[in-house]
């Protein structure tokens, strides 16, 4: 028997985590009964749904979506690219637009382009030059931050899509801003590049600077956010510390080889409390369960060997929230 897919209940209920526990830390950003549509009548769109979300400084927040959830909406929002159509977005206390222009929120984004004549030098030191002397003096450090070093004679136009996102990482970090804005920050980096940028990154955040990232990158989000929030159709659906939200299915995968009849012990499995899902492939055999050490004790029992015990993931949780 080779069964590919996992069958189960045929929906499953997921508890959606409470926000996290605030801290004695201001918040910094804060959305409050937050809406945005775009069009009107039978073309209108709702991007965003009543959203509330409150960050604190210091923060590392991942917001994750499927395509169209609405992420980069809010993202704009609090950078005031654009207004909600009802509601309230402040950004330390004030505007979006007053933070942005006093250089106290940085943004790399996905959209906007650069001048592709300068050079990766020329587009820094023109850009500091417009945040003043201080900014000016900041250059070669942004510049080393960034991994640009050997790229600084190099005209923009002839850098790659994951180059050019580092220039955008160096001048949003010219202003030395409180508050990080990052969309799809390592889109088109390689490994290496995406591993040193997010070093930079975690150094930032326990500096102290607030970090708010976009990404399709589930691991990114698994391993460096503290929390993370999941946008689906506008709204919020879960906001919750990363391991809590990862852990929030309270189901384990249990996978074994069985030697003889797998199908007669899929049976068996699946007639067991706490079981909510079996998959047989060949001679192995995986099985979702709330209580793993009984599954595992029963697959033992049964004659299976090389065990395997796997605790959920970001992604199984991301899918499940969002799946419908």
């Amino acid at each position: 028997m080779n069964d590919s897919s996992m069958d189960g209940p045929a929906t499953q209920t997921v508890a959606r985590p409470a926000p996290a526990s605030p801290t004695a830390e201001p918040v910094v950003l804060e959305l409050s009964a937050v809406t945005r549509h775009f069009g009107s009548g039978d073309r209108r769109v709702q991007a965003v749904a009543g959203v509330d979300l409150s960050i604190r400084r210091g923060e590392v927040v991942a917001l994750l979506g499927p395509n169209g959830a609405g992420k980069t909406t809010t993202l704009d929002m609090l950078l005031g690219l654009t207004d909600p159509s009802s509601g309230t977005v402040r950004v330390l206390g004030g505007t979006p637009q007053r933070a942005t222009a006093s250089g106290a929120i940085g943004a790399v984004l996905q959209t906007g382009g650069l001048l592709g004549d300068l050079t990766v030098g020329e587009t820094v030191r023109l850009i500091a030059s417009l945040y003043g002397a201080e900014a000016l003096g900041r250059v070669d450090d942004v510049m080393v931050r960034a991994d640009l070093g050997r790229l600084a004679r190099r005209r923009v136009s002839k850098c790659s899509g994951g180059e050019q996102q580092r220039v955008k990482f160096a001048l949003a970090m010219l202003s030395d801003p409180d508050i990080l804005v990052l969309d799809e920050p390592t889109a088109g980096m390689d490994v290496t590049a995406r591993r040193r940028f997010w070093d930079v990154m975690r150094a930032d955040a326990d500096a102290g600077r607030t970090i708010v990232f976009a990404t399709h990158y589930l691991e990114e989000a698994e391993q460096f956010a503290r929390r993370t929030v999941v946008m689906h159709r506008g709204a919020l659906v879960a906001d919750a510390p990363t391991a809590l939200l990862r852990a929030s299915l309270g189901e384990r995968t249990v996978s074994a080889t069985v030697d003889t009849a797998p199908a007669d012990l899929a049976g068996k499995l699946r007639a067991t409390e706490g079981v909510t899902a079996v998959r047989v492939d060949g001679d192995r055999l995986s099985v979702r369960a709330t209580d793993s050490d009984a599954a595992a004790r029963l697959l033992l029992d049964s004659g299976a060997h090389d065990l395997e015990i796997a605790a959920p993931t970001l992604e199984t949780a991301f899918t499940a929230l969002t799946e419908n």
